[in-house]
């Protein structure tokens, strides 16, 4: 996931868009290649683009299949450990990957306490309390439904632009896309049927969980602008913040686990190191390389492979309103997503003179 500021965060499971900043890297890459049709590139730079737009299209892959898993690995792991538990085994094997890589770039974590201060609620909003009420979702509502409530959080970042009068003022068309987008969340769970065969308060975790995100990304913008650290610095020290929260809380309410059984505690692991390390790198990379408007696609490709994955690997039962309901969701975020085209200037017709 990523905030609004431009800074992507290892809130993983996200509907968030990637960083919106323009980045060093993508910079480098549309001036090497702007100098090279200056001179006239020869033509054996095209296979070299071609492999170039064959590995992003296969990390983005890469990307949808680990998040749209996540949810799958989330039930797995609670049928052995206690929801907290799977929350912090997740946190904290994903801080460790992005610590190894911070370890092998030979960057540093923040140091400013005013950086940790706020790092700390960013590390409740979008890791802590998202992750946690995920988990304890799913222990009584299908991974697929986990999945679809995921992808209401571009819905829940437009209605708070409008509650809090944020300067990117809502269109008509994006407002459009809010009431459709709720409209699919209504579809998905039978709101004609009065929610029957649905289990409310997990649903309302899920739909709680989607917006934590936005709240945090509101919050990273207006405090975390500007700090000069690297994303990958920011995050590990996110993850870590987390590690530490949930390692205090989770004792209160849980007893140690008596036994560690392999298929959930494989579960938790790839949820962390896959789920919430890797996936940050793979998605800063995308956002670098590719820019943030086609790497924040992978959103729409989540709850179809969490879909597809809860059915398939755990027979999870699948009415006609989820996948229709999924469908207007997602059509609905996008429209809460799209802007207007720049209008073009008038172009006097040939020959013409102006006064």
């Amino acid at each position: 996931m990523s905030t609004a500021t431009g800074t992507p965060t290892a809130s993983a499971d996200t509907t968030a868009s990637p960083a919106t900043t323009a980045s060093p890297i993508a910079d480098r890459d549309a001036a090497t290649t702007a100098a090279d049709a200056l001179r006239g590139a020869t033509t054996t730079a095209a296979p070299t683009a071609r492999g170039r737009a064959r590995g992003w299209q296969l990390r983005f892959a890469v990307l949808s299949l680990v998040w749209g898993f996540s949810f799958l690995f989330i039930k797995v792991g609670t049928q052995g450990f206690a929801p907290l538990q799977v929350t912090l085994g997740r946190v904290a094997f994903g801080a460790l990957v992005l610590l190894a890589v911070l370890v092998v770039k030979r960057e540093r974590l923040p140091r400013s306490a005013r950086t940790w201060a706020h790092l700390t609620v960013a590390a409740f909003l979008l890791n802590a309390l998202p992750f946690s009420l995920f988990a304890y979702a799913e222990l009584t509502i299908p991974s697929t439904l986990a999945g679809i409530c995921n992808a209401t959080s571009p819905l829940w970042g437009m209605a708070l632009s409008v509650v809090a009068l944020s300067e990117d003022r809502p269109t008509r068309r994006r407002v459009a896309g809010l009431g459709l987008g709720f409209l699919g969340v209504l579809t998905v769970l039978g709101a004609w049927q009065g929610f029957a065969g649905t289990d409310l308060t997990g649903t309302v975790m899920a739909l709680g969980a989607s917006l934590c995100y936005p709240i945090g990304w509101i919050y990273v913008r207006r405090t975390l602008a500007g700090v000069p650290h690297s994303h990958l610095s920011m995050s590990g020290a996110q993850l870590l913040l987390a590690t530490a929260q949930l390692a205090v809380v989770t004792p209160l309410f849980t007893t140690a686990p008596t036994s560690y059984p392999i298929i959930p505690l494989l579960a938790v692991f790839a949820l962390g190191a896959l789920g919430t390390g890797l996936a940050f790198l793979i998605q800063y990379g995308l956002v670098a390389e590719i820019g943030p408007t086609t790497a924040q696609m992978v959103t729409y490709f989540i709850p179809v492979i969490a879909t597809a994955a809860g059915v398939a690997l755990l027979h999870e039962q699948l009415s006609w309103n989820t996948p229709v309901g999924a469908l207007i969701v997602l059509a609905g975020a996008a429209l809460t997503q799209s802007r207007p085209r720049p209008s073009r200037p008038a172009v006097p017709p040939t020959g013409s003179t102006t006064h």
